[in-house]
């Protein structure tokens, strides 16, 4: 077992490709897959598994790759220490749903970081790639929601991956319109209000259960429905159109324009929005100054509840 074979190792996990990892580590697949094979040989572990859909770090790797990175991250500290040798980039990867707030905490970390060289990935996706992202390794950080419809399922799955979800804030659900939509003036939204018009969700893909809902409220009476994968479409449609989608009613920052505000939905549920990680894996330098941002923008009084923003 040697250094190479373990920076390789955690390139792989953390670019979600052999290919990719590859062409970032400048060496040739089929030479990159070999030094794999041989390090999986020696240890008598599979760290990742190969499927038709690609690879995938098995629960082995997951438990394999942790101590891999302490090493490699100690190493570089050695290296830097006695010989001046310059760290590799900094990795962080947060894979989330989609909360402007998320994006408004990685600008200011890069900010505020000021690296000189650094491999950031932020991945809004759907919610079952967030557990899975966090629980092989690809992602540092997940962040999503649990209320009391989904945590059962969801605590299954974090225990499951190892995993732990830490609360970043409560909030009630929350209507979001265009500034000029006829419910734009409401104090409040009931079911009602919102008949008419449609509603717009995030797809969830081959896992599009309620339980991996993005939405805080799911209506079987609705008969207006759109369905898109990415944030900028959804605020495009809202900001186009009459339709409405149902979220924290967090106001996020500067990155968003004026054009969408939230009203209360009447509702008496409770939705937790947190961070997911690994139980086992101390956090690095770079990931605990990221969750810092999102407490502090969560803390302060940046979030003006009487004023809502997605």
């Amino acid at each position: 077992m040697t250094l190479q074979q373990l920076r390789y190792a955690i390139e792989i996990a953390n670019s979600g490709s052999m290919n990719e990892a590859a062409k970032r580590l400048f060496v040739s697949q089929p030479s990159l897959s070999n030094a794999i094979k041989e390090l999986e040989n020696e240890l008598g572990i599979i760290i990742f598994e190969r499927t038709n859909r690609g690879i995938s770090v098995s629960a082995e790797g997951v438990e394999f790759l942790g101590y891999a990175r302490q090493i490699i991250e100690q190493t570089e500290f050695m290296e830097n220490r006695y010989t001046g040798k310059k760290r590799s980039p900094v990795y962080f990867s947060v894979s989330t749903q989609h909360y402007a707030f998320v994006v408004d905490a990685f600008v200011r970390l890069m900010k505020e970081r000021e690296l000189a060289e650094y491999n950031f990935s932020l991945r809004e996706t759907q919610t079952f790639e967030i557990i899975e992202d966090v629980r092989t390794l690809r992602s540092d950080l997940g962040i999503l929601y649990i209320n009391e419809s989904n945590y059962k399922v969801m605590n299954k799955l974090f225990s499951d991956g190892n995993l732990k979800f830490t609360p970043l804030f409560n909030t009630n659900p929350h209507v979001y319109v265009r500034a000029g939509h006829t419910l734009a003036s409401k104090e409040s939204i009931i079911l009602e209000d919102i008949l008419p018009y449609p509603y717009i969700t995030f797809e969830q893909g081959d896992n599009n259960s309620l339980h991996f809902s993005e939405e805080m409220l799911s209506f079987t009476q609705i008969e207006k429905n759109i369905k898109v994968t990415d944030r900028a479409t959804l605020s495009n449609l809202l900001l186009g159109s009459n339709a409405y989608t149902i979220g924290t009613g967090i106001m996020a920052s500067d990155l968003n324009g004026n054009g969408v505000v939230t009203i209360p939905y009447e509702s008496n549920e409770v939705f937790t929005v947190g961070w997911i990680a690994h139980k086992d894996r101390k956090p690095s330098e770079i990931m605990s100054a990221y969750i810092d941002l999102l407490n502090d923008l969560v803390a302060s009084s940046y979030f003006d509840m009487n004023q809502f923003l997605l």
